[in-house]
């Protein structure tokens, strides 16, 4: 093969490819922008805002993401991760001892028994029962809008990373495709500069042969 033709066809195939991955990079990069911008404005709807610095309590200062984001309004995907674990996530654990939903409502079960045992019974303990399933009650409600709104917000987050990687993987494909464009573009240029008898990996008496025809 003449190493003319070998340059042209490995210059145009690696400036296609050049051209495909800046392509990729375009529908990345787009992509990455529509999680952003998503993000941003379904969490902007919510109107949720940081504590200021002043008013946090004392175990809200240990987390370094709440001090940093202090009076902040919450928009981005790292501010939604930061108040769904260290800001709800916090204040659920001093509900009911730190209890989930599905453990309250354990708890709850076994406290509707009771009473109803208890209100056969005529048990004069009726009405501590009464006042505990009360109070799991409200504390089974408390964390089911904590749990529901920390999930919305570590969801919002998860979305937000996925734009992240795009946005790195569009970075990726805009570098490989510059580095195959000028790769391309070298051996186009060097195709223009090779004698048409060059040739490529061809045994030396064919080539004394293709000099002399």
């Amino acid at each position: 093969m003449k190493r003319k033709t070998l340059d042209v066809i490995v210059g145009v195939g690696l400036v296609v490819l050049a051209g495909l991955l800046l392509v990729a990079g375009i529908v990345l990069t787009s992509n990455a922008n529509f999680a952003n911008d998503y993000v941003k404005t379904q969490l902007s709807q919510q109107q949720i805002s940081f504590k200021t610095a002043d008013t946090l309590t004392a175990e809200e200062k240990q987390s370094a993401c709440l001090v940093q984001y202090a009076g902040q309004p919450l928009t981005t995907g790292k501010q939604a991760e930061c108040y769904a674990n260290e800001f709800i996530g916090l204040h659920l654990k001093s509900i009911a001892d730190g209890k989930t939903y599905a453990q309250l409502g354990d708890v709850q079960t076994d406290l509707k028994a009771k009473v109803a045992a208890a209100q056969k019974a005529n048990d004069p303990a009726l009405a501590d029962l009464q006042k505990q399933l009360t109070d799991t009650n409200t504390a089974r409600e408390t964390v089911f809008k904590g749990e529901t709104l920390r999930g919305l917000l570590l969801t919002s987050y998860g979305f937000s990373e996925f734009g992240v990687k795009a946005g790195q993987a569009a970075l990726v494909a805009y570098l490989a495709a510059g580095l195959l464009f000028l790769l391309g573009a070298a051996g186009l240029v060097h195709a223009v500069r090779t004698p048409a008898s060059a040739g490529f990996a061809m045994p030396e008496a064919k080539v004394r042969e293709t000099v002399t025809t």
